[in-house]
């Protein structure tokens, strides 16, 4: 399939059903569409971006970045984000789609104030958008154990222009997300 027509957006409420499809084409089982259902509900995880990426009027790709705290889940604390999932149908893989939709996402998160994003993902994709490897070395733990040979798929991006300048710690996601059975592989 050719890249004619994309445009990114955030998701309306009758966006639903095309997220669920682009879910369970892109991942080829429904767990991962059930993850982001829950999420999308989830009055933890707000507040949350949620793209699209069309061609023409057909949904090709999904992001959902939903709220993290360090330590506690404390309102007062500076927005932080984990990026969690990311979708693309089988047939717009490998095209730019996902970038296209990480490259907006971070633009509407930094324009909106968070200070940090983070993503459990491949080690060899997320560092191309500005994700830096381990983040357990710079001071930030995963809301669950990472076994060492995965430690790199643990990343962090800070949005901040001065860096990471938040307090360190472990992070804690929504409550949805916050189960041992989304961190392991």
């Amino acid at each position: 399939m050719k890249k004619t027509n994309i445009q990114i957006r955030e998701t309306k409420s009758d966006d639903f059903n095309d997220i669920m499809i682009v879910e369970e084409r892109a991942f080829g089982y429904v767990k991962e569409a059930q993850l982001t259902a829950d999420l999308l509900k989830d009055n933890t995880a707000k507040p949350i971006l949620s793209l699209l990426a069309l061609n023409g009027k057909q949904a090709i790709g999904h992001i959902l970045f939903t709220r993290v705290y360090i330590d506690e889940m404390d309102i007062k604390q500076p927005l932080m984000h984990i990026l969690a999932p990311l979708a693309v149908i089988p047939e717009y893989q490998k095209q730019g789609i996902g970038g296209l939709l990480i490259k907006e996402g971070l633009r509407i998160l930094a324009e909106r104030g968070t200070e940090m994003v983070f993503v459990l993902g491949h080690m060899d994709y997320y560092p191309k958008f500005g994700f830096i490897p381990d983040a357990k070395k710079l001071g930030f733990s995963a809301p669950f154990p990472i076994p060492s040979e995965y430690s790199n798929a643990w990343m962090v991006q800070s949005l901040n222009p001065k860096g990471f300048i938040m307090d360190k710690g472990n992070v804690i996601c929504c409550d949805k997300l916050n189960k041992e059975e989304h961190w392991r592989e």
